[in-house]
């Protein structure tokens, strides 16, 4: 019998493949650099020429809002892609062996969760220097804890079950049953928390480049345009509102996918592994 289709899941899809290709192909095909200077008047108004109006130096800001989005998304998944896979790896193999080695990624965890990712973000760039390539390594790593526990969680509940069990009987190495017979049945949950992780991704990147310590220029960040909105917030609102409306956006448009992708569900039964943010 074929399965219904989930109409609400197609929409969401559909609307998210659109929105990664308007902030990545939008910047190419619009008549104005997201860091061409003087592409319009000096804090114009927004138009149709202009759909979010131009900035303090006469650049487009809706070529940057889109060109600022595309930044954002792609640090947000190479530091998910880090914090993800390196999560899973040591709480799987923490959740399904137990012990000393359980104990001690649970203590490492419990350490870095009771402070806020930004704020040891904040401190670790101060150290490091600005760069983008060092603020997806440094999120990264700080996602690392948050998603081994949601994996910890997941291979424990699991190494106890009947067809686990089975498994060991007949010879099946440890390796062979965690990626086989567990890893499966566990992946829409640990992807659910992922897309759930995207958010804090998202604000950790838009804080870090506010602060000036992420995405430095010539590259455009949402947060680097709210900081530079800040002396314009009376004589030219639209400054701040498009790059604060495209980080909500963003927010906005993860969270339902989180939650229409089984976010619902892992949070269901995981809501003690939450995400750090």
């Amino acid at each position: 019998m074929r399965r219904p289709v989930n109409v609400r899941l197609a929409f969401l899809g559909i609307l998210s493949l659109g929105l990664l290709v308007l902030f990545f192909l939008g910047p190419v095909l619009l008549p104005f650099g997201a860091t061409e200077i003087g592409a319009g008047g000096r804090l114009v108004s927004p138009s149709l020429t202009h759909f979010m109006g131009t900035d303090h130096m006469g650049r487009d800001v809706f070529a940057r809002a889109l060109s600022g989005a595309g930044v954002t998304v792609l640090v947000s998944l190479g530091a998910l892609s880090i914090g993800a896979l390196a999560g899973l790896v040591v709480g799987a193999v923490a959740g399904y062996f137990g012990g000393l080695l359980d104990e001690v990624v649970m203590r490492v965890s419990d350490g870095v969760c009771a402070f806020p990712s930004v704020l040891l973000a904040l401190v670790i760039m101060s150290l490091t220097g600005p760069g983008t390539g060092n603020l997806v390594l440094v999120l990264g790593v700080l996602f690392i804890p948050s998603f081994a526990r949601v994996a910890r969680g997941a291979f424990q509940r699991a190494r106890n079950l009947d067809y686990v069990k089975r498994a060991r009987l007949t010879g099946a190495s440890d390796l062979w049953i965690m990626l086989v017979h567990i890893l499966p049945g566990t992946l829409p949950v640990y992807l659910s928390a992922v897309a759930i992780g995207f958010n804090n991704a998202v604000l950790a990147e838009a804080s870090m480049s506010f602060l000036g310590l992420g995405v430095q220029q010539p590259q455009v960040s949402l947060g680097r345009m709210l900081a530079e909105s800040q002396s314009y917030l009376f004589s030219a609102p639209w400054m701040a509102l498009s790059a604060g409306g495209t980080i909500v956006l963003l927010v906005f448009v993860f969270s339902l996918l989180a939650q229409g992708g089984g976010g619902r569900h892992a949070l269901r039964r995981g809501s003690d592994h939450k995400i750090s943010g």
